[in-house]
């Protein structure tokens, strides 16, 4: 049993389960109804994904220091109580059933998905 860090629309692994999409705003131009079958995710959890202007400066960094500058934001948002709550509850879930959380970036290391991924480790999650 894991948690798998995923790029949304991609393919399923095999055994993947549920995949959660940690992302700000749903895919655009697919229906709602879709959103499974297409690989994007199964459930919609926006409670991990970078606030509005966190997100920004994420996509906007262009520099090792202003990377830094958007991990660090990231990480105290997801020290508030309730995104610490939900990473605590995924690094539970992560012991006993197999799981995704994901977001659409093309490349990780550019991506909160690279952060959150230690946030889960740190939380005690089993990331495959």
């Amino acid at each position: 049993m894991s948690v798998r860090v995923v790029r949304l629309g991609s393919p399923r692994a095999a055994g993947e389960g549920v995949r959660i999409g940690t992302v700000r705003r749903p895919p655009r131009g697919v229906p709602k109804s879709q959103f499974s079958s297409r690989n994007w995710y199964d459930v919609w959890f926006p409670n991990l994904a970078p606030s509005a202007a966190t997100m920004k400066l994420g996509q906007e960094a262009t520099t090792p220091a202003q990377w830094a500058t958007f991990i660090k934001k990231y990480k105290a948002e997801m020290a508030q109580p309730d995104a610490k709550r939900a990473l605590e509850l995924l690094a539970v879930l992560s012991h006993t059933c197999n799981f995704s959380v994901g977001c659409y970036c093309d490349e990780e290391s550019r991506c909160h998905r690279s952060v959150l991924r230690q946030l889960l480790l740190d939380s005690g999650a089993k990331v495959a």
